[in-house]
């Protein structure tokens, strides 16, 4: 990584520190937990744009499979519901599943212009008895107490086990969608992948049953302790005292740490992972395909298939990022993802850090989401100093204040354009071969 990066890192975490000492500590710990978050978010991107050239603008739609998984492993069932429709389900997807198996034998049988006919008619009476089956069995489950529940619930099982499967949910989602986009130009690859991402989220919004739609799921189990349980504890009651922090705000900075050293060691895995896959041979082969797609495919390499696993490993790292956003909120809510944003958010890390180098995504990762954060109050408080000058009851004074809530995206985009200027490459740029 060299000086500079460490230099960068210890400035980074510098601003972590000024955070907690001039506002609040509790604040400083919640930004570290998704910066740490984001860090992961940016080394997926990275993955796919910085190894292999992919422009995937659908990230957020994988991040939301990935945060659904917490809803499906770790909340409890909802026996009623599930007595309700559940079986119904089960046998929709059984159908589903049996048709397009049937579909597909059938057209490896059926030879000429009646293949098309067969198969069209195999699909088509599927669906209409999957339906069938399907819609009642949903307002089944959606009639069951639709105020708390109205939906199948979970496995119960332990949260951490949600991140395994975001990842796993993403990565089976990007197969499918790798299938059949990846054969596309890279402008059309972008479009593909947006729409892709609009359609999961419209789903997650509008299935009630699955996800409680726009009603959300909340009280997700923690996999840390609850922060009304540890005010009692004696020796966080002794800290609190011997630091001048209030115990509910010594409970807090407790269980955000808590956060931290599992999103840590989830950061440093993949990092450990991405970084043996980049100087591996299939990195250099992987950098080779980016770089001069025609002359790998002259050199024999299946240019195609190495995109759909590039595709799929950095999908399967935002699916369990998306899980772990999904934890520390506690609740599940599908409206908040907004893909043209949060994807913009997102590739600005990658672009900010240094597309290629999975530390300057980590870096960029922890820099754009610093700022998101913090652009308001920093906003606030310059707009305060430039017009202290000013009457307090004075219009213009008002609307600049006002106007502080703004800067988050004006903030985004001056960042960009310096970096861009300053550091083309990014603050850590992409190594030469020859270094590696």
């Amino acid at each position: 990584m060299g000086w500079r990066g460490v230099g960068l890192f210890a400035l980074m975490f510098g601003l972590l520190a000024l955070v907690g000492v001039v506002q609040s500590w509790p604040l400083a710990f919640t930004i570290l937990n998704l910066c740490l978050i984001s860090a992961i978010l940016s080394l997926g991107v990275n993955i796919q744009w910085g190894y292999a050239g992919l422009l995937n603008v659908g990230v957020m739609g994988f991040v939301a499979l990935g945060g659904m998984a917490g809803i499906v492993v770790s909340m409890p069932p909802v026996t009623e519901a599930v007595r309700a429709g559940g079986g119904g389900i089960l046998l929709a997807i059984l159908v589903a599943l049996g048709t397009a198996a049937l579909a597909w034998w059938l057209s490896g049988r059926v030879s000429g212009g009646l293949r098309v006919a067969v198969v069209a008619v195999v699909l088509l009476a599927g669906a209409f008895l999957a339906r069938g089956i399907f819609d009642p069995a949903v307002e089944a489950i959606e009639s069951v107490d639709p105020a708390r529940t109205g939906y199948l619930g979970g496995f119960g099982l332990p949260v951490l086990l949600a991140w395994i499967v975001g990842g796993m949910l993403a990565a089976g989602a990007a197969f499918l969608i790798g299938k059949v986009s990846l054969g596309l130009r890279s402008d059309y690859l972008a479009i593909a992948t947006l729409g892709i991402s609009e359609i999961i989220i419209a789903m997650l919004k509008n299935e009630d049953w699955l996800t409680r739609g726009v009603k959300n799921v909340t009280g997700i189990p923690r996999p840390v302790p609850y922060e009304v349980d540890l005010q009692a504890e004696p020796w966080l009651i002794d800290i609190a005292e011997r630091y001048g922090l209030s115990v509910v705000e010594a409970a807090s900075v407790a269980v955000k740490l808590c956060y931290a050293g599992l999103f840590l060691a989830v950061l440093l895995i993949v990092l450990w992972l991405s970084e043996r896959a980049l100087k591996s041979p299939w990195g250099r082969m992987m950098r080779a395909i980016r770089d001069n797609e025609v002359a790998a495919e002259a050199m024999g390499k299946d240019v195609t298939a190495r995109h759909l696993q590039v595709f799929v490993l950095g999908s399967a790292v935002l699916g369990v990022a998306g899980a772990m956003l999904t934890t520390l909120d506690g609740q599940f809510t599908p409206g908040s993802y907004q893909p043209l944003r949060f994807t913009f958010l997102i590739w600005v890390m990658v672009i900010v850090g240094g597309s290629g180098n999975n530390y300057g995504a980590v870096l960029g990762g922890f820099v754009v989401w610093f700022f998101w954060v913090e652009a308001e109050p920093i906003g606030l408080w310059l707009m305060d100093l430039l017009t202290s000058g000013l009457n307090e009851e004075s219009a213009l004074r008002a609307h600049l204040l006002e106007s502080a809530a703004h800067m988050r995206l004006m903030t985004m985009g001056a960042i960009l354009l310096l970096v861009l200027r300053f550091a083309p490459k990014g603050l850590i740029p992409e190594r030469s071969g020859a270094s590696r």
